[in-house]
């Protein structure tokens, strides 16, 4: 006769957590479920009760009307976003480099202004913004928007740089400084290519930010000939508007590039996240 072994108390334990952890992780991604979902349901099956969990008739009119109509929108983000990207890098880099090695007189007190710059309101900002491209005449423009989203993710950006940057060993720059190189050469042959992670890092977050702006987006390019993704999907709502499935496919449409981006830039986004927490 066999008797089976009691399970250790700490196995129950990790069980446990690892259930508490699915379910949790099951309840946050349902609504990215439902909008796919719904995406592929049939305008008369949308008020169906109970609602299906599963489009078992399934539609493409939703992602047809995404290829009709949202293209354009697509393809604005993307230059935006894209173009968010370098401006934001461009600043931000040498901004950190300054902070980090170079210390310049009042580096602190930049420092925290940059921190509470990421404390004013959206709305604050795009209607300083409004008033500022009205008088130059940017309203409506795609360098308007491209400036306007940098300033939410450079303030971010000279913050990682700067935590990354000043783990450099200063050995390393006095040996270029040794070889006659001077301080643009080392921050562009040393510098830039050691901070691979924080570079990444720092592109994927202005990239989403960006791709996802409503705020500045509305603000200062409602109505133009080019408008983004965002405002493509604002324009599918209204109160007698019936086409959800093509509302869900345009925000699975939207969602797929900074998902890819996300998974294919994780391991190098954690290691610049946490650049600089722990000092040797």
């Amino acid at each position: 006769m066999t008797t089976s072994l009691p399970v250790p108390n700490h196995r129950r334990g990790t069980w446990g957590k690892t259930a508490a952890g699915v379910l949790l992780t099951a309840v946050m991604l349902f609504p990215v479920y439902w909008m796919i979902n719904v995406s592929f349901t049939r305008d008369q099956d949308m008020r169906k009760s109970p609602p299906g969990l599963f489009p078992l008739h399934g539609t493409l009119t939703g992602y047809r009307a995404v290829l009709d109509v949202q293209l354009p929108y697509l393809g604005t983000s993307l230059v935006v976003a894209l173009g968010t990207v370098v401006l934001t890098v461009a600043l931000s880099a040498p901004a950190g480099y300054a902070l980090a090695q170079l210390r310049p007189r009042g580096g602190g007190l930049l420092g925290f202004v940059l921190l509470a710059a990421q404390m004013i309101p959206g709305i604050i900002m795009a209607m300083g913004f409004y008033a500022i491209y009205l008088s130059l005449g940017l309203l409506q423009s795609v360098p308007g928007l491209i400036v306007a989203d940098s300033t939410l993710a450079v303030p971010f950006a000279v913050l990682i740089f700067t935590a990354f940057m000043s783990g450099i060993p200063g050995e390393l720059l006095q040996a270029a400084t040794v070889d006659g190189a001077g301080t643009w050469r080392t921050f562009r042959s040393i510098v830039l290519p050691m901070s691979r992670n924080s570079v990444v890092t720092v592109s994927l977050f202005a990239f989403l930010w960006s791709w996802s702006d409503f705020v500045f987006a509305s603000t200062l390019v409602n109505g133009g000939a080019h408008e983004p993704i965002t405002l493509g999907i604002y324009h599918y709502i209204g109160n007698n508007n019936q086409q959800w499935n093509a509302i869900m496919a345009t925000a699975v449409v939207a969602s797929l590039p900074a998902a890819v981006i996300l998974v294919l830039a994780q391991r190098y986004v954690a290691a610049g996240v946490t650049a600089g927490a722990v000092k040797d």
